[in-house]
């Protein structure tokens, strides 16, 4: 549940709603994050630039982009949402290589999902791929389940052809979807 700061309380990691100042780090945080699919051969992958600033600017005045802040506030990860037919969709989550394996994407997934519920939403969805270790078999161990063709919603499928055109093979990719808690 949220404060009334926009920060969602977690014993371990500090969550916040992402402000103006915050997204330029975000980027930076998704090259960082990036890079690790060159190291299992996705160079197109680490090459792909990180979201542009009004892409950002506008996921953060909507309300939508969390960040995990390290105990100077600086964030660390973050994570961008919008609503796809009905479900809260996680667009883009990162968290920077030097943070990693700390519970910060669950935690970012876990403020998704509180704002989700406030929101009345009672699923999260999100795209990803198939067969990268910190992809779907990540996901699939916080309660996300596959979801198969004939279960994608018109939304779901926008994003599928969306991520064709930029070069992201469809056999590659996996769209999940885990009820709110």
């Amino acid at each position: 549940m949220a404060d009334r700061s926009g920060s969602w309380l977690s014993p371990r990691v500090p969550i916040r709603l992402a402000v103006p100042g915050d997204l330029p780090v975000l980027r930076a945080i998704e090259k960082a994050a990036g890079d690790l699919f060159r190291q299992i051969g996705m160079v197109d992958i680490a090459e792909h630039d990180p979201p542009a600033l009004h892409v950002l600017r506008s996921y953060q005045r909507a309300g939508r982009a969390w960040v995990a802040a390290d105990t100077d506030d600086q964030p660390v990860g973050f994570v961008l949402v919008k609503v796809v037919d009905g479900a809260a969709h996680i667009e883009q989550i990162s968290v920077h290589p030097d943070h990693q394996r700390q519970g910060l994407g669950r935690a970012l997934i876990d403020a998704v999902d509180a704002w989700a519920v406030d929101q009345g939403l009672p699923a999260l969805t999100l795209s990803t791929f198939r067969d990268v270790a910190w992809n779907a078999p990540y996901y699939a161990g916080l309660g996300f389940r596959p979801l198969d063709d004939e279960d994608l919603t018109p939304g779901l499928l926008e994003i599928r052809a969306e991520e064709t055109a930029i070069g992201l093979a469809p056999a590659d990719r996996l769209f999940m979807r885990r009820p709110t808690r």
